[in-house]
């Protein structure tokens, strides 16, 4: 790992900021040299020690900018070993007006994307599901659970549930779920989208390989056929520093 104690953090003071509490100047100082190239993903900072004793501030503030950043993605800590800068992710703009798979959309940008299976087979449904989904007394419910990666990066957690009825044999997916919706007429036609942050759990976190705790995007995905019929209800994590959300709006009628 490279070591970053002897440009940002060497012999002399460090000046913050101006404005707001210490540990956010503190944040923003470290945020802004990460931005313009001071440091750079994999250099080290220094201790919680040392680097308190630099900025004349209490460990308590180095712990709080620390701990923010790392939940942010912008650093991240490794057990007995210190603190880093995180790899820093290109982001991907994903529309949210329009309804296509993970698949396409990465494709249609020209990034190749690999997909693990987590989980694939026939279940009794949840409660929730069989809301979700309109299942009648006794219908099973199919579960498609992938990791979406992208390089050696992974970018999202897809969990779908569909009616057994309509993906009776799950392990006949391919690459892609619509893809293989289509095949039978089932592919949706549109779909109502439910966007919240949430910070990653242990297992979530070890699968994305980020910091349990950082910020991500819960995106649930409830999708129709043409007939009214819902076909499939997703949950998916997106990594929060790789992921921009974008909505096109227009001026309603009569303002």
């Amino acid at each position: 790992m490279a070591e970053a104690h002897h440009t940002l953090f060497g012999d002399d003071g460090i000046e913050l900021p101006r404005g707001g509490p210490l540990y956010l100047r503190l944040k923003r100082f470290i945020e802004d040299a990460v931005s313009d190239g001071t440091i750079r993903a994999g250099d080290a900072l220094p201790s919680e020690r040392d680097l308190a004793a630099k900025v004349d501030v209490s460990r308590v503030t180095v712990r709080k900018a620390v701990q923010h950043l790392v939940r942010e993605g912008v650093l991240v800590q490794r057990h007995g070993s210190g603190t880093y800068v995180a790899p820093q992710l290109s982001r991907v703009e994903q529309s949210l007006s329009q309804l296509t798979s993970f698949t396409e959309d990465m494709a249609r940008r020209g990034m190749a994307v690999t997909s693990t299976w987590l989980d694939r087979g026939l279940y009794a449904p949840s409660p929730e599901e069989t809301v979700a989904l309109g299942l009648g007394a006794g219908e099973d419910v199919a579960r498609v659970a992938r990791l979406r990666v992208s390089g050696d990066t992974p970018l999202a957690i897809e969990r779908a549930a569909i009616s057994a009825a309509i993906l009776p044999d799950p392990e006949a997916i391919g690459t892609s779920l619509y893809a293989h919706l289509e095949k039978t007429g089932n592919r949706p036609v549109r779909a109502i989208q439910r966007i919240r942050a949430v910070s990653l759990g242990d297992d979530d976190a070890a699968l994305l390989d980020v910091t349990p705790g950082v910020a991500s995007l819960h995106i649930e995905r409830t999708s129709y056929l043409a007939s009214g019929r819902v076909v499939e209800f997703t949950r998916s994590i997106y990594r929060g520093d790789a992921y921009d959300f974008v909505a096109e709006l227009r001026l309603g009628a009569g303002r």
